[in-house]
């Protein structure tokens, strides 16, 4: 069990009142989760009701686990997940205690009144920083406290630097959440320094320098990255870009910032705007992948860049390419690169080099060997030494393999550690009585792949080898992987396929030799891609035929003769390295297709892993006496732990193995504060820390700009706070009945009577709507909001007028599908008044077409009126009928052009055609939605729940109460079934496993032959004949 430290007992004090209703802010690393589960173990108790709203999955198993360990396990922690029914979940609200539920989940028990309100002790929220008007957590407290104003709200942050955007952004929050108290506890406060600085983790910093290689990679990256950005601000000097620095451009975050600031203008961007967008993000990782990826990674990854910005995924050249690639940085970026793997020579100078003379050195032989990929096969002086080169070395390439220079460190450090260890030993304290702990070593990492190639190097490791050629075997494995993977990319090039990522071993290969598929998987590609294929291949061969030979060979020679004519014309394009990547990848591919089996099939299964031994009948024998010399626990001493950098479960984990040696092999400022609580939590114990970063680099800024960012964010919470105006909070549970009164008068009455309306305003919406922002908003407008289960339409305002809403995308995938179509007809025949809303983003722009300002909202709104000239347009969409032959317009296209997909006003227009009834309206935001529902409300009678649901069942009016809905969801999705005939197929089986078990003759008396087909097949689609 975690111990809590002084400040953590501090900051219960103040929160655990369950009277009170308060924010809590506080630095990453300081125990957030170890507040909170203590927060509900004091709260657990059968005759109170406490939910925890906004938490992951994760963040609920771990929260879950560590409140059993605090003994809260009967029952614990029970999470509310959707596949529990309604039934099962007001049973679990009756029963109280500690209760996990989705935001989307509570909001509906909340509106049909399955969560006794009233009844609920209090609500944690997580994850405050995310709250804004729009979100589930603002509806969630809203309808809480209309029915519940004595229980508590406790919400809880640790990411201050997501609450700097705005005006008064701590201010927001608070309002949301109906909150007027917020404590701040940063790393600088007092408390906490009081108690983490008490006993203190002994610290080694460890600065590696990078390699004169990576010095040049690195200040080319940064060099582009300036440029990159630079070009942005000239190209957009309207925005305020001041956030547009390098130093931003380090973290993820920067990203959405730069999309924050472009969306409002997106649809006037040109392709180059964008195309700059999307490399400051593989800037971004080029950085990051220089001083985690090995060498080849790297270089490989190079290539796919390159090859991404040749070709599109079409087949074709790429139209619009980075314009980094094309700067001399770039060009430095991509030879240094290739020269930390390796250096290609021409074999005719290799061969004319005089031989090196004889000399009794056995040191120089050995380093000349190396330098030159040799290998020693003789035993002796250099006289006798016979050296031999790999055969699967291509001719001219000299393997440099350079290493990452924390390779080193980390060998040395973990010598350091034995030695340790050792001493401890011989002075008799290594046992527990004097030094709690264990010796277990504990390496961290940023991610689970340098966590991978950390284990590699440790497994493969020479510890007798020089420095910088530790990992010499290791690095000679990932340089046949990459051989492979280059001749494969010749022979997909050849074939017209696309390119694929270097695999990074561990059985990645799968029989056929391409990653992660076997033969039997790569027989099951689906018929679409296989024709994509074919069709590239067809197109590279009608281009240039080749006759006689292999087809590598061949290949490569004609793609030498078209870049020799190239020079002679003088017509050189492309990217940088470009044709050195093609020519070096063909060379390649022809060297190893002159190799025996063996070779090839060693390359391929380079870098594999470690294969299963077959255990066959006198090849091993092993005693039963033999077991426990060869089986069982490791000791302490022996154990290396290589671990990802994760969240709070990484006190847990400390906790678990507590290490009294740390190796952070690559810095994070949340994980030092959690060695922090650690060492103050075990008093005697006592921790040596070894904290690598890289000397001048990005590595080492980003982390110091990370920590300016942190204090500069709660510097601007602490100023914000005390000089901070409350909100006035609206008591919604006690709102006047006259004035709602006056709002439901009714004056559509003959003679102009007025009558009361005593309904309250209410509109009917699906559950599916639930994970938009508008049932919130609506609630927010003083609407009544009913969830249901609707066949037709998703909002229902009046008995007249049902509303489809479609977002964006939405809306073009609907048109693709033909859904759209379906949903129009059925609202056109059960209501008066159907409504297509198409509703865009907020802060984006208002358009439906991203490439030209020009088509804005004016322009569709005159589509919806049919002109002549989008009558002309849509005729030329109609089925011909080869009645009449076609008329050629003067200048126009002629018959072998390819016509182009209808847009999305040209379908439209189509669609009010069909539909005449059916009106369309656009809406800017979920805000003006909102508005519009109100504005379409006034005047008109409420809407029945019960006629809504029962409206498209008339077969069985009580299916569409919310019983099955998840089973005729699925039905509704499969091929044939439509919302005509879903009801008629729910009345002949009774689930959907026993649908799936009919055969094909079954299936087509139910749906007809031609849909019932299709359905079948669909359903056995990938069956394997046995």
């Amino acid at each position: 069990m975690l111990s809590l430290l002084p400040f953590h007992k501090s900051i219960l004090e103040r929160i655990h009142d369950p009277s009170t209703s308060e924010l809590l802010l506080i630095a990453r690393g300081l125990g957030l989760r170890r507040i909170i589960c203590t927060l509900m173990k004091i709260y657990e108790s059968p005759q109170t009701l406490v939910l925890l709203v906004n938490a992951f999955p994760e963040e609920e198993s771990a929260i879950g686990e560590e409140l059993g360990i605090m003994g809260c396990r009967k029952p614990g922690l029970r999470i509310v997940g959707y596949e529990m029914g309604k039934k099962e979940r007001q049973d679990l609200y009756k029963r109280g205690g500690l209760i996990s539920v989705t935001s989307r989940i509570l909001v509906v028990d909340m509106l049909q009144s399955d969560i006794p309100i009233p009844l609920i002790t209090g609500i944690l929220v997580m994850h405050a920083e995310k709250v804004t008007p729009l979100s589930l957590e603002a509806f969630i407290v809203r309808l809480y406290r209309e029915k519940n104003q004595s229980g508590f709200l406790k919400a809880f942050s640790d990411e201050p630097e997501h609450i700097m955007s705005g005006l008064s952004p701590l201010r927001n929050i608070m309002k949301e959440l109906q909150l007027r108290t917020v404590h701040i506890y940063p790393r600088f406060h007092e408390e906490v320094k009081a108690s983490l600085e008490r006993r203190r983790a002994d610290v080694i910093e460890l600065y590696p320098q990078l390699t004169d290689f990576m010095l040049d990679i690195h200040g080319a990256i940064v060099q582009c990255m300036t440029t990159t950005l630079a070009e942005l601000k000239r190209s957009n000097t309207t925005l305020d870009l001041d956030d547009f620095t390098v130093s931003n451009a380090y973290f993820r975050s920067f990203d959405l910032i730069v999309r924050r600031q472009l969306d409002p203008v997106w649809h006037k961007v040109g392709p180059k705007t964008k195309q700059l967008v999307s490399d400051l993000a593989t800037l971004r990782k080029l950085l990051s992948y220089l001083l985690t990826y090995d060498a080849l990674a790297f270089h490989a990854y190079l290539e796919t860049i390159i090859a991404a910005n040749t070709t599109a995924p079409s087949g074709s050249a790429k139209q619009y390419q980075s314009p980094w690639l094309l700067t001399d940085a770039a060009n430095i970026i991509f030879q240094v690169a290739k020269r930390r793997c390796y250096v290609m020579t021409s074999t005719s100078s290799s061969k004319s080099k005089a031989p090196p003379p004889v000399d009794d050195d056995e040191e120089g032989w050995a380093a000349l060997n190396e330098s030159e990929g040799l290998v020693g096969t003789g035993k002796g002086n250099g006289k006798e030494k016979e050296t031999e080169r790999a055969e699967w070395l291509p001719e001219g390439m000299t393997p440099i393999l350079e290493e990452l220079p924390k390779w080193d460190t980390l060998a040395e450090v973990l010598t350091e550690i034995e030695e340790e260890m050792m001493r401890l030993e011989s002075m008799g304290r290594s046992s527990l009585t004097f030094t709690p702990g264990t010796n277990t070593v504990l390496i961290m990492t940023s991610s689970s792949r340098t966590s991978n190639l950390v284990s590699e190097y440790l497994s493969t490791m020479d510890p007798d080898s020089p420095p910088g050629r530790k990992a010499h075997s290791m690095m000679s494995a990932k340089l046949q992987l990459y051989l492979w993977w280059k001749s494969k990319l010749s022979e997909r090039k050849a074939d017209g396929k696309t390119v694929f990522a270097m695999p990074q071993g561990n059985n990645m290969l799968g029989g056929n030799g391409f990653p992660g598929l076997n033969e039997e998987e790569s027989e099951e590609i689906s018929e679409a891609l296989k024709k994509k294929d074919k069709d590239k291949k067809e197109r590279a061969g009608s281009r240039r035929r080749v006759r006689g030979g292999s087809v590598v060979a061949a290949a490569s020679a004609n793609a030498r003769k078209e870049k020799e004519c190239q020079r002679d014309s003088g017509d050189v394009r492309g990217l940088v390295g470009e044709e050195a990547m093609r020519d070096e990848a063909d060379d390649i591919a022809q060297f190893l297709s002159t190799q025996t089996g063996s070779t090839s099939a060693n390359l391929a299964n380079s870098g594999a892993g470690p294969s299963l031994i077959t255990f066959e009948d006198g090849d091993f024998t092993l005693e039963a006496d033999d077991f426990d010399a060869h089986f069982g626990l490791l000791a302490p001493q022996q154990t290396v732990v290589v671990r990802a950098y994760s969240d709070d479960t990484d006190d847990m984990m400390l906790a678990e193995i507590r290490p009294k040696f740390i190796v952070m092999f690559e810095p994070s400022q949340d994980f030092v504060r959690r060695i922090e609580v650690y060492r103050s939590s075990n008093p005697g114990l006592g921790v040596r820390v070894y904290f690598m970063v890289y000397r001048d680099s990005c590595e080492e800024h980003k982390y110091l700009v990370g920590l300016r960012r942190e204090k500069d964010a709660f510097e601007r919470l602490i100023r914000e706070r005390g000089s901070m105006l409350l909100p006035i909070l609206e008591d919604r549970s006690r709102n006047d009945p006259t004035e709602a009164a006056i709002k439901t008068i009714s004056t559509r009455l003959a003679g102009g009577r007025k009558e009361i309306n005593k309904e309250p305003s209410r509109v009917i919406v699906d559950m599916r709507e639930f994970r938009s922002t508008l049932p919130s908003l609506l609630h927010a407008s003083k609407l009544l909001v009913i969830p249901a289960t609707l066949t037709v339409g998703d909002y229902i305002l009046t008995p007249d007028i049902c509303v489809e809403r479609k977002s964006i995308p939405d809306l073009v995938q609907s048109f693709n599908s033909g859904r759209l179509y379906t949903q129009c007809e059925l609202m056109s025949v059960h209501y008066k008044q159907p409504i297509l809303l198409i509703e865009f983003e907020e802060h984006k722009s208002f358009s439906l077409e991203v490439q030209s300002y020009l088509f804005s909202i004016y322009r569709l709104v005159i589509l919806i009126h049919f002109t002549p000239q989008t009558v002309g347009e849509m005729k030329s969409y109609a089925k011909p009928t080869n009645k009449y032959p076609p008329k050629k317009k003067p200048g126009g296209p002629s018959e072998n052009d390819t016509p182009t997909a209808p847009s999305i006003q040209s379908k439209l227009v189509l669609l009010t055609l069909t539909f005449p009834r059916v009106r369309i309206i656009w809406s800017s935001s979920p805000y003006a939605t909102a508005d519009i529902f109100n504005d379409l409300k006034l005047n008109a009678s409420e809407p029945d729940p019960s006629k809504a649901i029962a409206i498209g069942a008339e077969e069985d009016p009580d299916a569409g109460a919310g019983v099955n809905s998840a089973a005729e969801e699925l039905l509704r999705s499969l091929p044939g079934i439509t919302a005509k005939n879903v009801k008629y197929v729910m009345s002949k089986v009774r689930s959907v496993r026993e649908f799936c078990e009919l055969d094909c003759k079954q299936v087509q008396e139910i749906l007809g032959v031609e849909p019932g087909k299709a359905c079948w097949d669909f359903m056995h689609r990938g069956d394997r004949k046995r």
